[in-house]
């Protein structure tokens, strides 16, 4: 069976380059990965350390118009028509997915009204894609969600095996989680954990350690000035990483996969 990990967690916490070392290291060990960006505030290319001339060529699926009315048989940003809620997307991972190194790369971009029901084309095919990607494809789906569950619907997240927050060391970033945890819940995801970063000293660490349940906290990251580097210059942080801060990242990933197999 393959893996289906969602990254979420407030805006800066690190999510997203939690999210792509996470890609990186899966390849590495000979996944063949496909990283999701469902977050609008779209920074999971640079976050993989793509060349920013490439990720100007990727256009998001939900700006795709073309595509949306072949596959759904309306036009995008229009309403009040007729088409298909169950538009044919198995061959959209492979076929329109960017790609950089050993990883594939889906932007979805915004989906109008989120989970409150909108029945847009858009809306409809890329609920469509998820639900494909995390329901029925084997080996290693990694989407890097936004704080909200929009992208989530019931059916699409019975395919998700771990629903992963990241916090920093802040009141807003637990009550994040606390609520993230509080909407899976609802949408019938079974497991959470949660990721620690920009732990800066013991206090830090303490502080986070208290704000979860033993087992709900699967460990953290310290502040680091090469996570900053990579992500101001947008470069491969598993090219950058030192042999201590890549560890770090392999012993999470491994409690990662752990997780999602309990």
């Amino acid at each position: 069976m393959g893996l289906k990990l969602a990254v979420s967690g407030k805006g800066g916490v690190g999510k997203s380059t939690i999210a792509a070392m996470f890609a990186h290291l899966a390849a590495a060990d000979g996944w063949r990965v496909l990283a999701i960006d469902a977050d609008p505030d779209a920074n999971l290319a640079a976050a993989l350390g793509m060349p920013a001339g490439d990720r100007r060529k990727i256009v998001p699926l939900a700006e795709r118009r073309a595509l949306i009315e072949e596959r759904t048989g309306a036009k995008a940003k229009q309403y009040g028509q007729v088409f298909k809620l169950n538009p044919d997307v198995s061959d959209i991972a492979e076929k329109e997915s960017a790609r950089f190194r050993d990883i594939h790369l889906l932007i979805l971009g915004a989906i109008e009204s989120g989970g409150s029901g909108c029945a847009c084309p858009e809306s409809v095919m890329l609920r469509a894609l998820l639900m494909d990607v995390v329901l029925y494809k084997k080996d290693c789906a990694i989407l890097d969600m936004e704080a909200g569950l929009e992208h989530l619907g019931r059916a699409t997240a019975q395919g998700v095996d771990l629903m992963l927050v990241v916090v920093e060391p802040g009141q807003r970033a637990i009550e994040t989680a606390e609520a993230v945890r509080r909407m899976a819940n609802e949408v019938g995801i079974q497991r959470f954990a949660v990721i620690g970063n920009k732990i800066a000293n013991d206090q830090d660490r303490a502080f986070l350690e208290k704000a979860f349940a033993k087992d709900d906290y699967l460990d953290g990251l310290p502040f680091s000035e090469t996570i900053r580097r990579a992500d101001r210059e947008a470069l491969p942080l598993v090219d950058i990483a030192d042999e201590q801060l890549t560890s770090q990242f392999r012993d999470l990933w491994a409690k990662v996969k752990e997780r999602s197999m309990r």
